[in-house]
């Protein structure tokens, strides 16, 4: 079983506890928030390798929501998950904002956006490949 394929497993077993990522590449850690974000319905999920454009980090992982409520539910959903995996992000930028959400796992940079949010700092642009 790949690695893709157990994250997906485990989150089709919630009550099972699930592997540590402590171990995982910054890649893998990038693909399992991607399928945590899927799995609560996130939109425009887009990994972004940062190798030559940034110092910060070696991935950023962008997602949008529906609704001010949904970004929420998606970044807490991303703690969450990767909690139950024994990672705690190092710093969370906009608990209680409604239209955009940091977590910060060291080598992966989790942006949470409402649609509007997106198209206005424009991520995908700035560090993609366009």
């Amino acid at each position: 079983m790949d690695f893709k394929e157990r994250i997906t497993a485990e989150l089709e077993t919630p009550d099972s506890q699930p592997a540590p990522l402590t171990d995982a590449t910054p890649a893998e850690l990038a693909e399992a928030i991607a399928l945590f974000l899927d799995n609560k319905r996130g939109r425009q999920i887009k990994i972004i390798p940062m190798k030559g454009k940034s110092d910060i980090c070696d991935f950023m992982v962008l997602a949008t929501g529906t609704s001010n409520t949904h970004v929420q539910t998606l970044g807490r959903e991303v703690e969450y998950e990767m909690g139950r995996r024994s990672m705690d992000p190092l710093h969370v930028e906009g608990r209680d904002n409604n239209t955009w959400s940091v977590l910060d796992y060291s080598h992966v940079l989790v942006h949470v956006f409402t649609r509007e949010t997106r198209d206005f700092y424009n991520l995908d642009k700035l560090y993609g490949d366009n």
